[in-house]
């Protein structure tokens, strides 16, 4: 077949405190993000947004140690998956790229070049496909395929989703099954999927799939886990002024706390590593929600991480690519129409890394209406209230 890669997807993280500026400033950086009418506002906005979060986003991830551990936990699923195909019979140089943080996906095709691969498989660590996940690094793929004529020759694939791998259900099942038999009565825990939100907008104006893919995923894994339990669907990291897909995980917490749950098992559907939405939002500011609301036996089940199950699973799919015929980076979902950005509900400053994307489109209001202030000097900023 030809030297094979298997090129992992996912957004990065900073990996220590000094980085957290820089890693917001790539961030807003980026034109998928925040959309502007004039592209020389994008890094002067960046700039401006990354200078006014930096501080608390550090706070943050001291609460976690200082950093994310996203890259380490993904060079690890790396060399994890490297051993498994080698494993069943199939070798393959293994890649990481990451959006917004090192090692960047452009260093990564920078040395899938090098190295002169010849197949390669593109799969992105988000089980479920969003416009502003997966769809943000496909984008920026094909732009470097346009750009780059060293590209061409390579035969590459795309794996765009892959939440209905039986082999990584088996692996969240079991997880699940994990934590619920540290319960004195597992059947009658409540089992609490969270889901990384996105804007309304994306699903009902940008035909985003991603909420339909999360709640089949949810389905497969009850189906899987085979267990009586209740389970509830929510969606976390909500922030802005737009509105979200619902029901929205603190509020859920809050209801379930009403009707009497005590005891709750809550898992992270849409992520596969820790960092700082499992580490810090769901352990530490949903944990003090849940008991707060009278739920005081609060479990967390991880993310698959290495658990070799999973770790099977990515080998398989990564196989049946090499084997099927090849999806194109241009057959990947786009987004149909640009969404709204602009205020729907009250304004509401979130705290977590993967929220910083829509603090930075309420940020980009004030940001211009600071230039209006600079040329005009009329008080625009205390008119529309960003100052009171």
């Amino acid at each position: 077949m030809g030297r094979v890669g298997v090129l992992l997807l996912n957004l990065g993280g900073p990996d220590k405190l000094e980085d957290v500026g820089p890693f917001l400033y790539n961030l807003f950086s980026d034109p998928e993000i925040i959309r502007l009418p004039f592209r020389w506002l994008q890094k002067p906005l960046a700039w401006f947004i990354a200078s006014r979060r930096t501080r608390t986003s550090q706070e943050n991830y001291k609460q976690i140690g200082g950093g994310s551990p996203l890259r380490r936990i993904t060079e690890a699923q790396g060399e994890a998956l490297k051993e498994q195909l080698s494993h069943l019979g199939q070798e393959a140089n293994i890649y990481v790229g990451m959006r917004y943080w090192n090692p960047y996906t452009e260093e990564a095709i920078a040395q899938i070049t090098q190295d002169k691969i010849e197949h390669l498989v593109i799969l992105p660590l988000y089980p479920q496909f969003s416009i502003s996940t997966s769809g943000s690094s496909f984008r920026l793929l094909e732009k470097l395929w346009q750009e780059d004529p060293k590209l061409q020759p390579i035969d590459y694939t795309v794996i765009p989703s892959w939440y209905k791998e039986p082999g990584y259900l088996q692996a969240m099942a079991e997880l699940v099954a994990q934590e619920l038999e540290q319960f004195a009565n597992p059947d009658e825990v409540h089992i609490f999927f969270s889901a990384h939100g996105v804007p309304k907008s994306y699903v009902e104006e940008a035909g985003d799939p991603y909420q339909q893919e999360i709640e089949e995923c949810t389905a497969l894994i009850m189906q899987t886990l085979n267990r009586p339990n209740a389970h509830t669907l929510a969606y976390q990291s909500r922030v802005g002024p737009v509105e979200w897909l619902q029901p929205y995980t603190e509020d859920a917490l809050k209801e379930l706390g009403a009707q009497g749950v005590k005891d709750l098992v809550v898992v992270p559907i849409s992520f596969v590593s820790e960092h700082i939405e499992t580490l810090q939002e769901i352990d530490i500011e949903y944990r003090e929600v849940a008991e707060e609301s009278g739920i005081h036996n609060f479990r967390r089940v991880p993310a698959p991480n290495t658990h070799p199950v999973f770790i099977n699973a990515l080998a398989d799919l990564v196989i049946d690519a090499l084997k099927n015929p090849s999806f194109k980076l241009s057959q990947a979902a786009q987004m149909k129409k640009r969404v709204k950005m602009y205020p729907q509900e009250r304004w509401e400053w979130g705290l977590t890394t993967s929220a910083e994307v829509w603090n930075g489109r309420i940020a980009m209001l004030g940001f211009i209406a600071l230039i209006i202030e600079l040329i005009t000097g009329h008080g625009f900023l205390h008119m529309i209230g960003i100052l009171q």
